[in-house]
């Protein structure tokens, strides 16, 4: 690919741009820029639906909410991620660094955020009556707390020289590079890949054999415990539903970052060329854009939240309980219901307090 262009003419220590065709460049700058506002206004939804409506502060979607707050933010980082396309770096040296630091945190934090939600689901699945003893929306909120603090600690500690000396390891003029000794890799590559995956990976096999079994018995027992116990039969067919939504959730994490990893594993640059790279990036920022969308097709409450937010019926007096007044608000109440009935992380031991006159309305 030639190379004739500087990023800053008038020096004359200044990296050269990237030259590609101008097709290319339009079609990556189009790219990016939709992933990147899709991502940032999606994740955004998320963030506001679980945190407006009490009826969904529950452990998983604080999860679901860390996941949702580490994947807006790397919506917008990678706005600063467009102006690299040319392979130029317009802003200081100390922002360069920060974007880094911010992109690895929030990435760190959304892999360490999928591990605690196969831990969620194992125990959920695997261990359902000790479930809302286990995790508790207290607990979750202490895990999720503790995995950005030590996302924050670990880049804090694999990027300290980079934070030191902003640009030490700039070629050139307009470069943004920051690097790291190779143990500091190898220890990257180990807690934010290996082990995680790992233990997503194990994990979430034995939900799967688990949740297999029990659906199978779900089946064939369907009618007798419908019955006898309509409100159990329906709590534990919606956990079922939570794990396959949020195993959907794990296999697109994984099919958008492993082919980011392996080039990272594998430090080979003559296996991909600018273009091959171009689309391994796109393909790790992808991934935050598809977890909202994910969400809304499996979880009716998603939807429901959204189209709340969307036309502004969240500004109603008393829209965060989902026990509203039905006389009072009228329409509006009728999807707060709605939006409780179709929530599906309730926990095996919480009653439900739904009639069925308005689960048939």
């Amino acid at each position: 690919m030639e190379e004739t262009e500087l990023c800053f003419p008038q020096l004359n220590t200044s990296c050269r741009k990237l030259k590609r065709p101008h097709s290319h460049t339009v079609l990556i700058y189009i790219v990016l820029s939709s992933i990147a506002l899709l991502t940032a206004t999606l994740n955004l939804l998320v963030i506001i639906s679980i945190s407006h409506f009490r009826q969904l502060h529950t452990p998983s979607n604080i999860l679901l909410l860390s996941l949702a707050v580490s994947d807006f933010f790397v919506g917008l980082l990678m706005f600063s991620q467009v102006m690299l396309i040319e392979g130029c770096w317009y802003l200081s040296d100390l922002i360069c660094v920060l974007y880094y630091v911010s992109n690895v945190i929030a990435s760190s934090a959304a892999i360490g955020t999928m591990v605690l939600i196969s831990v969620d689901r194992y125990v959920a699945i695997c261990y359902p009556l000790h479930y809302s003893t286990k995790v508790t929306p207290k607990k979750a909120r202490i895990c999720v707390s503790l995995c950005w603090i030590f996302s924050l600690i670990f880049v804090g500690m694999l990027l300290r020289d980079n934070l030191r000396q902003p640009g030490r390891y700039n070629s050139c003029a307009g470069e943004c590079v920051v690097a790291a000794n190779f143990i500091e890799q190898v220890a990257d590559l180990i807690l934010t890949f290996v082990i995680p995956i790992t233990v997503i990976i194990v994990l979430y096999v034995r939900v799967f054999v688990v949740a297999l079994s029990q659906a199978r018995a779900m089946r064939s027992h369907i009618a007798a415990v419908s019955l006898q116990c309509p409100g159990k039969a329906a709590v534990r067919k919606s956990e079922l539903k939570a794990a396959t939504t949020l195993g959907v959730v794990v296999v697109a994490f994984l099919l958008c970052l492993c082919p980011y990893f392996c080039v990272t594993l594998t430090a080979d640059d003559t296996l991909f060329n600018t273009s091959s790279a171009a689309i391994v990036i796109c393909l790790f920022y992808f991934n935050s854009c598809l977890n909202p969308i994910i969400y809304a097709f499996f979880y009716p409450w998603c939807r429901k939240s959204f189209k709340l937010i969307l036309t502004l019926q969240i500004l109603k007096p008393g829209s965060c309980n989902a026990n509203g007044n039905e006389a009072s608000h009228g329409t509006f109440a009728k999807w707060l219901v709605d939006l409780r009935v179709d929530h599906s992380n309730l926990p095996e031991d919480e009653p439900v307090t739904i009639t069925k006159a308005e689960i048939q309305q």
